[in-house]
């Protein structure tokens, strides 16, 4: 299975940087794993809605650009379904095993998914109400994989 995370924007805090790097080596023995990053657009703090729109339909271009055809595109977004682990886990193994062996995890930046984006997207995923940094959320859902995985092989580690 190869699973890809296209994120919007660059990682700068070193801890998520080597919190992510720590969970994709773990990753290894059992699936490729990838993350791109894709250029945010700069823009000042306000915006109209019709520039918002203007921003995320650029950001939403660059990582379409990374999707292929062929992948299962789940994107993150508070409007989407609300998984515990063990549906995640169940989900990534019912993909794997039904034809689908590449999966793309998509997060938005700070203004959210273009609506190309999430029309791509099979599914959308929540991780719940709560607003959370979109850098932090990278790193809350490679461990969520991480434990997916671990869930589908029946090894220790989630509790």
């Amino acid at each position: 299975m190869f699973i890809q995370l296209i994120a919007v924007g660059k990682l700068k805090e070193k801890y998520l940087v080597q919190g992510i790097q720590e969970y994709a080596k773990r990753l290894t023995p059992y699936l490729k794993f990838q993350m791109i990053e894709v250029a945010d657009e700069k823009a000042p703090d306000t915006l109209s809605e019709a520039e918002v729109s203007a921003v995320k339909a650029r950001e939403g271009e660059r990582i379409l650009a990374h999707v292929k055809e062929s992948a299962h595109v789940i994107a993150l977004a508070i409007d989407g379904k609300l998984w515990s682990s063990e549906e995640l886990a169940g989900e990534i193994d019912r993909l794997g095993t039904y034809g689908t062996s590449h999966v793309v995890f998509v997060i938005g930046g700070s203004h959210g998914l273009s609506d190309a984006v999430l029309s791509r997207a099979q599914q959308r995923l929540s991780f719940g109400r709560m607003t959370l940094p979109h850098q932090l959320m990278r790193l809350v859902l490679v461990e969520q994989i991480y434990r997916a995985v671990k869930i589908n092989r029946g090894e220790p580690y989630h509790k």
